[in-house]
């Protein structure tokens, strides 16, 4: 039974990085249509409100929930996880995965009320907050050793200066397309 609910925890963990990841990809997207003359920033505008809550109401959220559930359910079979230290700092990065949730539920709500505090650019590194948290959990559950925190912590060092400098070299892109 323990496999079936490992099998549904990954598979809701895979659909709730999803839409993390698309949330904040149109938060982008409503950002930059304020660039937009009226009636197109309007429309867009619009548009995106209703992508970001569907998106976040039909599938964010109840994957979230479906991914805490099976992982409470296989601690509750499994509670000897519970004395390993790789598992506490999965934890961890899974409470500062909510926390970047809580965030980004505040974002929908301020974008559906026309404020817009985080330029794309921002919101691009946003973005990759859940990529270095996705990849941190991820390590931690196939290792499983301390030694190899070491490296991972390495690891996710380097991959944040990668994505930070695709970011910015992407940013000079489109501005020379523009």
């Amino acid at each position: 039974m323990y496999n079936y609910v490992k099998a549904i925890h990954i598979i809701f963990v895979v659909c709730y990085m999803a839409g993390l990841f698309y949330i904040v990809r149109l938060f982008i997207y409503h950002t930059e249509a304020q660039e937009k003359p009226e009636p197109d920033r309007k429309i867009l505008s619009d548009q995106f409100t209703i992508m970001e809550r569907k998106l976040w109401n039909i599938i964010t959220i109840p994957s979230m929930i479906l991914t805490v559930a099976a992982g409470i359910t296989m601690l509750i079979m499994q509670p000897g996880w519970l004395h390993f230290g790789w598992m506490h700092l999965k934890l961890t990065f899974v409470v500062v995965l909510g926390v970047y949730h809580h965030m980004c539920q505040n974002k929908i709500k301020q974008m559906a009320n026309g404020v817009f505090k985080w330029t794309s650019t921002q919101l691009r590194l946003w973005n990759e907050l859940a990529t270095l948290l996705l990849f941190a959990i991820v390590f931690l559950v196939v290792l499983k050793s301390a030694l190899n925190w070491i490296f991972g912590v390495v690891g996710l060092v380097a991959l944040a200066m990668i994505l930070m400098i695709a970011v910015k070299i992407y940013k000079r892109y489109r501005m020379k397309k523009q």
